[in-house]
């Protein structure tokens, strides 16, 4: 908490701070801290750490530069493909230390899948897409966090049924670390003086941070789930992050433009409060989170656990497509309405 509160009144100093705008609808200047408290923070717990973390060097060399990029992009907004660049040669970072997907697990009928050298190409999307599904949930107080501390969890019961003890251990600090940050965000006990926001370097960052655990968690030798378990854990992210790169490809936009198409955005428009949807999402995680690890132990095939995801994700979309064109819709309606009344106006006058 003492690193949050000094970082804050730091980033408003330099003007580190996000600022309402069409699609930003909070009030005031609210500083972009929580990933810097979280990487600090995060690095003393490493330095003073005597166990052993797999490819922690190149994780922390590649969690700088994420977090560089992420603070200058939360001060003067980078352009889109710059930071794309970046997050690609920081995962190369971590491949080339030997960190990646070797495999997919026992999807085949009798044998395992494994990637061979096209595990670097999938690694490399895999990565990139966690960097982004995490951020791009950071729309609402709380979710980010909420969502963080789930994957989180998660992993930490499996490195522990597992026997990794020290992951199992520098997961639950991590949620530790993220606590304050995520008190602050739903402003308590403070109010809303000292709230503070994530900003593109926090969410950068953990998204990279569950991805670099998820790769230790289900590759090599010292894997303790397997690899279709990952997709249960971060299924909200990840859902969230595909559905809407998809709408916007199909409205004929760019996937990478900015909207307001996120779940959180849905339920929202829906009359949901900001604090009810938050409760709706985080409670939709953990039991997606806890049926992955259910499906794990009870060493339910992979292939039946993929399939299972696959039919979740094809309701999820189905579901969220339609509320999107429903709002469209009345969208559609609302203005014709207006259009009417106008013409009604100028014929009676």
């Amino acid at each position: 908490m003492t690193i949050l509160l000094i970082s804050r009144i730091f980033a408003i100093q330099i003007g580190l701070v996000d600022k309402p705008n069409g699609r930003k609808l909070h009030q005031g200047h609210i500083p972009l801290v929580g990933g810097i408290s979280i990487y600090l923070s995060m690095c003393v717990m490493y330095f003073f750490s005597d166990g052993y973390l797999p490819h922690s060097t190149a994780y922390l060399i590649g969690a700088s530069m994420l977090l560089i990029v992420g603070i200058l992009d939360d001060r003067f907004d980078l352009p889109v493909y710059p930071r794309i660049i970046i997050q690609a040669l920081v995962i190369i970072l971590l491949m080339v230390d030997g960190a990646h997907l070797y495999s997919l697990g026992n999807l085949l009928p009798h044998d395992i899948l494994i990637l061979g050298w096209a595990g670097y190409i999938i690694t490399l999307f895999a990565m990139w897409a966690s960097v982004n599904a995490f951020n791009m949930t950071d729309g609402i107080d709380g979710l980010l966090g909420g969502l963080t501390c789930i994957s989180l969890l998660g992993l930490s019961i499996c490195f522990y049924l597992g026997k990794q003890n020290n992951l199992s251990v520098w997961c639950l600090t991590l949620i530790a670390i993220i606590i304050p940050y995520l008190l602050l965000n739903l402003s308590i006990p403070f109010g809303k003086k000292f709230k503070v926001f994530m900003g593109d370097a926090g969410s950068t960052l953990i998204g990279f941070t569950i991805l670099w655990l998820l790769l230790l968690a289900t590759q090599g030798n010292n894997a303790v789930i397997a690899s279709v378990t990952g997709l249960w854990l971060i299924a909200i992210p990840l859902m969230d992050m595909v559905t809407v790169m998809l709408s916007r490809i199909l409205k004929g936009n760019s996937p990478f433009k900015p909207d307001r198409g996120h779940l959180h955005h849905i339920l929202m428009n829906q009359g949901l409060s900001s604090h009810q949807t938050l409760l709706i999402i985080i409670t939709i995680a953990l039991l997606l989170a806890c049926s992955g690890v259910a499906l794990e132990q009870f060493k339910i095939k992979e292939i039946i656990s993929l399939l299972l995801f696959l039919s979740v994700f094809s309701i999820y979309f189905y579901l969220i497509r339609k509320l999107q064109l429903t709002a469209v819709t009345s969208e559609a309606v609302k203005e014709l309405r207006t259009h009417d009344s106008n013409i009604n106006q100028v014929i009676y006058k």
